[in-house]
């Protein structure tokens, strides 16, 4: 599997793909009000300027959310519906890289996710003065991380998804793993060790984890860190999602099917 990418062939692939995604209503609605609609859920959770470290808490599990949503689930069926239309056979028979195509097709949905987690950080510095990240390279660092992650995820998982109508079951494994394990493991101070092992390494766990040490310098159990202090903290997080990549990678260029099951 080739993944050299030539930006000019990319950009042509994300514009397609752009404009497919401006004809799916159900996509643009959920693109467009899913931000405002949780917004206002976060405005109305009861949390004031005064618990700013609470209120970043529920900003960066909502980050996280979008990435589950925005990227994950909604470019399974974006890989699956491309795969069963033949539309990524004819796109592989020209001169686009196989990098080029699965890069293009997500561009939207990656565009939406960092406009969404936009929204969300303006929504939480507006109504809850939320403090200066203490460590903007690591808060960026979690984010577009997250974003690689989940893309390859989406790709990985249509190995198993036969319909976009299948995706809905397909991808309730790790939406559901993700949105429990990764969002309580941190507040599981008594459970046994293996147990916090396992929910650390979710994918969406380090992401949330780099978010929020570059956020508080803290992943809310344990003293905030300085800008420095923090890259020690971050090691581990950095590791597990580094080697999510590093098989996500590989497993894409070995499994990823490009044509039908017949």
């Amino acid at each position: 599997m080739s993944t050299t990418i030539r930006m000019s062939r990319l950009r042509s692939v994300g514009l397609a793909e752009l404009r497919l995604f401006g004809r799916n209503r159900t996509a643009l609605f959920s693109a467009l009000a899913m931000p405002l609609i949780l917004a206002a859920a976060i405005s109305g959770a009861g949390v004031d300027e005064s618990q700013g470290s609470a209120a970043t808490i529920v900003v960066t599990s909502l980050l996280g959310y979008v990435l589950l949503a925005a990227v994950y689930y909604n470019l399974v069926t974006t890989y699956v519906s491309r795969r069963e239309e033949l539309v990524l056979k004819r796109l592989r028979a020209g001169e686009l890289s196989d990098g080029e195509i699965l890069t293009g097709i997500a561009t939207p949905m990656v565009a939406v996710a960092l406009a969404q987690m936009v929204v969300f950080v303006l929504v939480g510095a507006v109504l809850f003065g939320l403090p200066a990240p203490v460590n903007v390279f690591l808060l960026l660092g979690g984010a577009l991380g997250g974003v690689v992650v989940f893309v390859l995820l989406a790709a990985l998982s249509t190995e198993f998804t036969r319909t976009t109508e299948s995706a809905q079951v397909t991808t309730l494994p790790v939406m559901l793993a993700c949105l429990i394990g990764s969002m309580i493991y941190s507040a599981l101070d008594d459970a046994p060790e293996v147990v916090v092992a396992v929910l650390r390494a979710l994918p969406l766990t380090p992401v949330v984890d780099l978010m929020r040490l570059g956020w508080l310098g803290t992943t809310g159990t344990a003293a905030p860190a300085g800008f420095t202090e923090v890259f020690g903290e971050a090691l581990v997080p950095a590791a597990i999602l580094a080697a999510w990549i590093v098989v996500g990678l590989v497993t894409v260029r070995r499994r990823f099917r490009w044509e039908p099951r017949r």
